[in-house]
């Protein structure tokens, strides 16, 4: 889904975010240095840094302050300085959300999330992956030169796993996609939509071209 950067120098902690965000379907590396970070974001060019405070070489205010001139991506700090003068300082600085430790797993998720919404360029409203053809703008998508009979929500989930085509969308996404909120655990509707989407792409779910299952996180679209 996207390529984060975590800077934290708590080796614990790193290993921790780390595993969260790589099971939520990013691309995550590491980093434990305030001064190596600037550099480092700016060659490597992630879609986010999730940045510590407390770094060694440079705190985290002064890596952003550095890195935003320079970086479009975006930044959100995560820090055990919960005090609301540390959160001004932050955004002045150039971050895009600050968050103060300890964060719930899924409220840290669902920051992360917005950052990436707020800082993501715009998405294309056509998508041609090989055979199949998907349309924001007409709302509508064809297979083959055929035109699919989608409900509102199959193609909402269909566009939703066509943006990131090659990639496992986690289940959780899937789910605010479709209902707006957070996924309890025990609402279905993302396989129910699943379902009805694969009888429109002719997709056996025994042998699917398209719509593959990522045992552990959620589904995603074959590439082309």
């Amino acid at each position: 889904m996207a390529r984060v950067m975590v800077v934290e120098d708590e080796p614990r902690l790193a290993s921790m975010l780390e595993e969260l965000l790589t099971m939520s379907g990013h691309e995550v590396t590491t980093e434990a240095r305030g001064d190596l970070t600037v550099e480092r974001a700016l060659v490597e060019d992630p879609d986010l840094v999730l940045l510590d405070v407390g770094l060694p070489g440079m705190d985290g205010f002064e890596v952003c302050r550095r890195l935003r001139p320079q970086f479009e991506g975006g930044i959100l700090i995560l820090t055990a300085r919960g005090d609301a003068l540390d959160e001004v300082v932050g955004l002045d600085a150039g971050a895009d959300g600050y968050l103060a430790k300890p964060v719930e797993p899924q409220r840290l998720l669902a920051h992360v999330r917005a950052v990436l919404r707020r800082t993501a360029p715009p998405a294309p409203r056509r998508l041609e992956l090989g055979d199949l053809v998907v349309d924001a703008g007409q709302r509508a998508a064809w297979l083959e030169g055929r035109a699919l009979s989608l409900g509102s929500t199959e193609f909402d989930l269909l566009w939703r796993l066509a943006v990131d085509a090659g990639h496992a969308v986690p289940r959780d996404a899937l789910h605010e996609t479709l209902r707006g909120t957070a996924w309890d655990g025990l609402d279905r509707t993302v396989d129910l939509r699943i379902s009805r989407l694969r009888r429109a792409l002719g997709d056996p779910p025994q042998a699917p071209r398209w719509l593959l299952t990522v045992r552990g996180i959620g589904y995603q679209l074959a590439p082309a």
